[in-house]
């Protein structure tokens, strides 16, 4: 009995459902996270009867046929990029980006990730790093001596040091686009890799045609809907529910049939 079969499907993606709604709910506090949606496709479908075969020696043709779904199929958890609301922090190494653009950071092994979280700190040589200690490119480091930072809407970093009655620029953190942003790999701790469905990155700086501003002093928070997460929850359960119940059905049919004397 297919019935069986295809019920076993939809119990399974709404599993699949649940389980991206729940990390979505999960990283509501999470800086810069952006919420996933799951989507899903039909399976193979069997044909009894195809239509517009021939039906008869005049040549009459079958309109429409039968055919017959084995069920459906995760086909891809999708990244909705939309902006996060702005949280005022007032911590001068909190950045973030108003508008499209990732930040850059320089993983251990030497390869590139990207980001939307600008909790940002010092390391003990006065570097930007990410809180796990990874360089924010192109890598500025900042005088021990430092009074005061200043980071402006185009991402120069500048200093205020003793006996200085004026700023001293020390870089400028350096923004990626992509083709592509729901192609990029999440690897974890808010971090991005580039993929081949993500297309290459173009970099620049903020505040230039295509890049979003910088903000200091603020962070972007996730762009999860609590109130949308519930909803979809709700709706998965029910879903998940009445696949179970095309299983009970099924089941039911199959026991009145070996009951037959």
């Amino acid at each position: 009995m297919r019935a069986l079969n295809i019920g076993a499907t939809g119990m399974l993606a709404q599993q699949t459902n649940v389980e991206v709604i729940s990390n979505n709910i999960a990283n509501m506090n999470t800086t810069g996270f952006k919420r996933q949606r799951a989507e899903f496709g039909d399976l193979l479908y069997q044909n009894l009867r195809r239509s517009g075969s021939t039906s008869s020696q005049e040549g009459t043709v079958v309109p429409t046929g039968v055919q017959l779904g084995l069920g459906v199929r995760t086909m891809a958890t999708y990244r909705i990029t939309t902006q996060g609301t702005m949280r005022i922090t007032d911590n001068p190494l909190d950045v973030a980006l108003n508008g499209e653009g990732y930040f850059s950071i320089e993983l251990p092994g030497g390869e590139t990730g990207y980001t939307r979280a600008g909790a940002f700190q010092l390391s003990s040589t006065g570097t930007i790093v990410t809180p796990d200690g990874y360089t924010v490119q192109p890598g500025i480091t900042v005088p021990t001596d430092t009074l005061s930072i200043s980071i402006n809407q185009n991402g120069e970093v500048s200093v205020r040091q003793p006996n200085s009655t004026t700023e001293t620029v020390v870089g400028q953190l350096e923004l990626a686009l992509f083709p592509n942003e729901a192609g990029l790999e999440a690897i974890g701790s808010n971090i991005y890799k580039e993929t081949v469905a993500s297309g290459a990155p173009t970099t620049g700086a903020a505040n230039t045609q295509g890049f979003g501003t910088i903000l200091q002093g603020t962070l972007e928070a996730s762009n999860v809907n609590s109130v949308e997460e519930i909803t979809s929850l709700i709706t998965a359960q029910r879903a998940y529910e009445m696949n179970s119940k095309v299983i009970t059905s099924s089941d039911e049919m199959l026991r009145t049939i070996t009951n037959l004397r």
